[in-house]
């Protein structure tokens, strides 16, 4: 087994990252999308700032959830020497990853008329 500070810490960082950008996706669902670049956001008009924040919100909270999930199962694999846990969290996060790209990159076709 690895070293428990070295194992914890790796899934600390994941977490943390996770965390992230679950706290970008809230604010992104009250419309403040001043945390994307300008050009992803240069032609939603200012009646779409709001649909458009939620749905690349959406879309980031369940990136950042999938994150901590993995993040979260990585430390318990690695805890309990289970790899069934680790293979667990590479699903989830992949499946995450791809769910909530697809919703930011479908909210920026909509809104932005494309993604840049």
């Amino acid at each position: 087994m690895e070293d428990i500070w070295a194992v914890a810490t790796e899934a600390i960082i994941g977490i943390a990252v996770g965390l992230a950008l679950v706290v970008i996706g809230i604010l992104n669902t009250k419309g403040n999308v001043s945390m994307l670049h300008d050009y992803h956001t240069k032609r939603v008009s200012e009646e779409d700032r709001i649909p458009f924040g939620k749905k690349v919100g959406c879309g980031t909270i369940i990136m950042g959830a999938g994150i901590v999930a993995f993040g979260a199962l990585s430390l318990v694999a690695n805890l309990t020497t289970q790899s069934i846990y680790q293979i667990v969290g590479y699903v989830v996060m992949g499946v995450t990853l791809i769910v909530g790209s697809v919703i930011v990159f479908g909210a920026m076709k909509k809104y932005n008329k494309g993604i840049f």
